[in-house]
């Protein structure tokens, strides 16, 4: 089957079994940033962001992707918010592990960008499920805290430099 998507930002159509899962096209794709963990949608690392929302890829039938737009860590690495993230999380002395790494950085993702100020009770639900194979849970709570503020200091440049 036909299915058109926008992957990382580029147009494409894949040929794929409309119940094959988004993991294991992006995966044939050689996208391997979102591992397969739990197999159920749980821990976080098939993470990828769908349509604008951190998604589990591992239960997500690539039929329903169908003209969506899926951006993938791969992708993010480029952005400001990943330089943000990433230093919040060095701040918080988090050293991501490789296998985890999707889940918490679009979970952080997430958070900076539907949040104006996150508290410490959101930031854990929003965490609570991730795979705890690289960090405990308030080690990542501090690293998004820095990543927020690292965010506002960005934005608050931006804004003055114009």
């Amino acid at each position: 089957m036909k299915i058109p998507i926008t992957l990382n930002n580029s147009k494409i159509v894949l040929d794929a079994n409309p119940n094959d899962t988004l993991l294991d096209v992006l995966r044939r794709e050689e996208l391997l940033s979102a591992k397969c963990g739990c197999g159920k949608g749980m821990c976080g690392a098939c993470t990828v962001v769908l349509d604008g929302k951190p998604v589990p890829s591992c239960i997500m039938p690539i039929a329903v992707v169908r003209d969506g737009t899926v951006m993938t860590l791969e992708y993010f690495l480029k952005s400001d918010d990943y330089s943000d993230i990433i230093k919040g999380f060095n701040k918080a002395g988090i050293h991501l592990c490789g296998f985890c790494n999707a889940g918490k950085i679009f979970a952080a993702w997430d958070i900076l960008n539907t949040t104006t100020r996150p508290n410490r009770a959101e930031i854990l639900e929003q965490v609570r499920s991730l795979s705890a194979c690289c960090t405990n849970s308030d080690l990542l709570v501090n690293g998004i805290f820095y990543a927020f503020d690292y965010k506002v200091q960005r934005m608050g440049a931006q804004k003055n430099a114009k």
